[in-house]
């Protein structure tokens, strides 16, 4: 839903005509059964470059939270950033929510583009879907980074005071707020550092843009998180995989980060970025980016040095 001079709806031009500039294009695939997704690919594939995907966190379309990291990325890898399902472009008729639907979806996009293996990064949400992806075709996802994505939560995490909300319910009022007020609160949640305060009609034009198009449907996809969600389901994946962490996460608490180091042993291994909240891609993006770049080009090398370094906290 887009208004008339809205600055919100700028900005998201702007982001368009940014990803277009670095050297990517908009596509969309009928995936059949009432299925579109929508993708920025490469204008021109170079195969002497790796591939890479981008998948983007719940508040936001790709671009928004991508945006940063395009052009470096582009400088080194074959992009491919979709918007998940109920964002941007992509949108299904069909009732499943689940992150396993929604990786289905995105190999879909990336078979149709002939894309046979490359490697994952995952922002918060996008990092379930990634993980999902990594373990249904493990034949395509060569390495997976996975940025403060609570992948192994357990449904029972919420009753026993693990997160800042107790119950799905809260958590959806959270991550989808409909007011200013509500806005400034999930603020404080996923930063850590103290955000300046927008005047409340930029924020509500931020919310109208942004957070009314498809949200009982996104709602879903939060309820499908959390609903029976158990450790003892959650399959243990052979790929490489870097997981980045906040060190002060509020959303994800840094516990799931070491659980799923746990989970992984030798295939996975822990980063936790200082001085930031659940919202790593804003407060440290240059760090997150120097993570995953290092990571995914020479990943022994990255080993070695990550484990020599005090400037890290590295599990």
């Amino acid at each position: 839903m887009v208004k008339c001079f809205s600055l919100t709806a700028m900005r998201e031009r702007w982001f368009r005509l940014s990803f277009f500039l670095a050297g990517l294009k908009s596509t969309t695939t009928d995936l059949g059964g009432g299925t579109v997704m929508h993708c920025w690919v490469p204008k021109t594939h170079e195969p002497n470059k790796p591939n890479l995907l981008l998948l983007h966190g719940i508040g936001a379309n790709a671009m928004w939270q991508w945006n940063e990291f395009i052009s470096p990325f582009i400088a080194r890898f074959n992009v491919y950033v979709p918007d998940l399902l109920f964002f941007g472009d992509s949108h299904t008729t069909r009732p499943e929510r689940t992150e396993q639907f929604q990786a289905q979806c995105v190999a879909g996009v990336l078979e149709a583009q002939g894309v046979r293996k490359l490697s994952v990064v995952g922002l918060s949400y996008g990092g379930f879907v990634a993980y999902s992806l990594a373990a249904q075709f493990p034949e395509m996802v060569e390495n997976l980074v996975l940025c403060c994505a609570g992948v192994c939560m357990e449904e029972k995490d919420l009753e026993e005071g693990m997160f800042q909300v107790k119950t799905a319910d809260e958590a959806v009022t959270l991550l989808f707020p409909q007011t200013p007020e509500k806005v400034n609160e999930m603020f404080e949640v996923v930063f850590h550092k103290p955000v300046p305060k927008a005047p409340a009609f930029l924020i509500q034009d931020y919310i109208d843009v942004m957070w009314k198009e498809h949200l009982q449907e996104r709602i879903g996809l939060i309820n499908a998180l959390y609903r029976d969600r158990k450790m003892s389901n959650l399959p243990k994946i052979t790929q490489p995989t870097l997981i980045i962490w906040a060190e002060h996460d509020k959303v994800f608490p840094l516990e799931l980060g070491h659980r799923l180091k746990r989970h992984l042993d030798e295939n996975g291994q822990l980063v936790v970025i200082k001085d930031c909240g659940h919202a790593i891609n804003k407060e440290q993006p240059k760090e997150m980016y120097k993570h995953i770049e290092e990571f995914l080009i020479d990943r022994l090398l990255y080993t070695k040095k990550t484990n020599q370094s005090s400037g890290q906290k590295v599990d």
